[in-house]
């Protein structure tokens, strides 16, 4: 591809790499392609975050196409991932400790999959407190960070699907199907204390946004190669 190529618009699918926040994905691709074609400025934006500990899709649109990334990121997505029950986390998964342990005794398998069935259709769901979105011109983490106690309010969310792949308790495989701004941390809280327990989400994939599979996407190293 030529530097014209990404300046008229590309679209780029990214599996990011684990540890790796969106926004780095971003920063190393528009260095590349700056080093690459030897120019002072290329607009690259994303559609769509994942969480650090997060892999798995990422679109990124180059040039003119950054003006499609709202598009982009109203479709809706599939993950994978994994829910482990018998304790919680302020940030709903591993970037912070376990500070509160529930019994599990009480989960069976028709427990696990009869609870599927409230999560499915429009749900009010809480974002968690540690998330990027913003109160008074801060993003709520950097509040939960520094202690402060935040009301977050709900937001519609719509859950299409939600399967159940693989029990071997503590854990719980999943896949789900969602809209826009839905928080797969919050379901894993949320699904947890439904089986009057706690649960945190251990692991996530992000394998689809709208027609996008993540099984035609890049590795990092595999597109700086390319370019």
């Amino acid at each position: 591809m030529t530097e014209e190529d990404y300046k008229n618009g590309q679209v780029l699918l990214i599996d990011k790499p684990l540890n790796w926040t969106s926004f780095q994905v971003v920063n190393k691709l528009r260095w590349e392609i700056r080093q690459k074609f030897n120019i002072k400025k290329i607009k690259v934006g994303h559609a769509g975050t994942l969480d650090p500990l997060a892999t798995g899709l990422l679109i990124l649109c180059t040039g003119k196409f950054t003006k499609k990334i709202d598009t982009y990121q109203a479709q809706e997505k599939e993950y994978t991932g994994t829910i482990t029950v018998g304790g919680t986390t302020p940030s709903y998964d591993l970037e912070t400790e376990i500070d509160k342990t529930y019994p599990t005794n009480h989960i069976t398998n028709e427990l696990i999959l009869e609870t599927t069935k409230q999560f499915l259709g429009e749900l009010d769901q809480k974002p968690p407190i540690f998330s990027a979105i913003k109160k008074d011109g801060k993003k709520l983490y950097e509040l939960a960070r520094a202690g402060e106690t935040t009301e977050i309010k709900t937001r519609k969310v719509t859950i299409s699907e939600f399967e159940i792949t693989k029990i071997n308790l503590p854990n719980i495989d999943f896949r789900v199907a969602c809209s826009k701004g839905t928080y797969i941390r919050s379901l894993a809280f949320d699904f947890g204390k439904s089986l009057n327990s706690g649960a945190h989400l251990s692991a996530l994939r992000r394998t689809k946004i709208g027609d996008f599979l993540v099984d035609d996407a890049q590795t990092v190293e595999g597109f700086i190669s390319s370019i």
